[in-house]
């Protein structure tokens, strides 16, 4: 109980060097591609989620927008395993980490920005000014309305970080607390113990939906900007 709370989140080292990068690259391994004529029932489990996902999520854009099919797929994957992953004994969540997820929110939504003002140009700018705006109200609508266009990344990372932080937080301080009521009062310990057991499971749906959540307005961005 006096493991600070927040040694989890520290990223693991090695001889003085940092392992960030070795568990970030990880999760690709759990996505073989398979050379067989016939695939086992994983890869075809995963295959059958992708394009479930890709259904739902790339229906709703035009032909410009589906070149980034490749990218959202690889997104929605690469969280969901790292989130699912942090979840094991003794392991590193890299997307606790509110500088990894800011720096996979601001390039993606830079770049739907970006498209839109390169391919929309006259209806990217009529967002900063609704139509039929009192004179008056003007520079103050252009200010609001750019101060949350440069708030979206921002919202995405944080959203992300404290949806998966909270969770594990919790899980520690439940896990904590049963270690603890064990020796003193075993039936408020089973009751604890059980509560652990449905927020861990609870979690495992987390990581999925956060993971299909930060993919989804990055795609709704997108679609804004096509």
């Amino acid at each position: 109980m006096n493991e600070n709370l927040f040694t989890s989140f520290i990223t693991p080292m090695i001889l003085g060097l940092p392992l960030a990068t070795l568990i970030v690259m990880f999760p690709s391994l759990l996505f073989p591609t398979s050379n067989r004529l016939v695939n086992n029932r994983f890869i075809s489990l995963q295959q059958w989620m992708l394009q479930l996902v890709s259904k739902q999520m790339m229906g709703i854009h035009n032909a410009k927008g589906q070149t980034w099919a490749l990218m959202l797929m690889s997104l929605i994957l690469f969280i969901g395993s790292t989130n699912l992953l942090g979840l094991l004994p003794h392991s590193f969540t890299p997307t606790t980490q509110l500088s990894m997820n800011l720096g996979m929110a601001i390039p993606l939504w830079a770049g739907a920005v970006v498209t839109g003002f390169r391919n929309k140009t006259k209806a990217s700018l009529a967002h900063f000014l609704p139509q039929g705006t009192p004179t008056p109200l003007i520079p103050m609508l252009v200010v609001i309305e750019t101060i949350s266009l440069f708030i979206q990344p921002i919202a995405l990372a944080v959203r992300l970080t404290a949806n998966i932080t909270a969770g594990h937080l919790l899980i520690h301080l439940i896990g904590g607390a049963t270690l603890a009521l064990m020796s003193i009062s075993t039936t408020t310990a089973l009751v604890t113990f059980t509560i652990l057991v449905l927020l861990t499971i609870l979690e495992f749906a987390v990581a999925m939906i956060q993971a299909y959540v930060f993919t989804l307005l990055v795609s709704l961005y997108l679609h804004d900007n096509t």
